[in-house]
């Protein structure tokens, strides 16, 4: 009996050590590539070309390529600096300012009475638009910077600034006006 138990040990053995290299090659690849649902921030940051707005000329490009240098800046109530803070209308104020040398109103309500209003087939990048994510839902508390027809770039409050896009349903349920800055 001593003997038979032995043979089906060393049997036993022989096929553990025939896949223990592909079990220890599969457990390192998974520790190397890390969990795809990880909250690791991207820290790229995105162009003209991966936003497929590459068309863009003159002012608007300007507006565009400096609205995503901020990209990443956390959210800071009544704050305009790039990289370490800023709410929605600090950074529309700053990056106007910055493009254009036009001083525009610090909150977004009076950003929107400064701007044209204009209808969705009007709308280009750099131009303005407002929600009303606040308790009333006719009162504009919300402004982000128009990347195309359809992304636009804004300070979130709990993500700080990001790109959102218009079809999501928050922001059409929200969604007050587009508005034009006077030239």
């Amino acid at each position: 009996m001593p003997h038979s138990i032995s043979l089906l040990q060393i049997q036993c053995s022989a096929r553990i050590a025939r896949i223990l290299p592909a079990v220890l090659l599969i457990i390192i690849c998974l520790l190397l590539s890390g969990c795809h649902s990880s909250h690791k921030k991207d820290k790229s940051r995105p162009t003209l070309e991966t936003i497929k707005a590459g068309k863009l000329k003159g002012t608007e490009k300007k507006l565009v390529e400096e609205a995503l240098t901020w990209m990443g800046t956390p959210y800071k109530y009544a704050g305009s600096d790039k990289g370490k803070g800023t709410d929605c209308s600090g950074l529309v104020t700053k990056v106007y300012l910055d493009v254009t040398g036009k001083k525009l109103p610090r909150n977004s309500k009076q950003q929107a009475e400064f701007c044209k209003k204009i209808g969705k087939r009007s709308v280009k990048a750099g131009d303005l638009v407002f929600f009303a994510t606040g308790k009333s839902k006719s009162r504009i508390s919300h402004v982000g910077i128009m990347i195309d027809d359809n992304r636009f770039i804004h300070a979130s409050t709990k993500r700080g600034v990001i790109i959102s896009e218009m079809t999501t349903p928050y922001y059409q349920r929200t969604f007050i006006m587009y508005g034009r800055v006077p030239r």
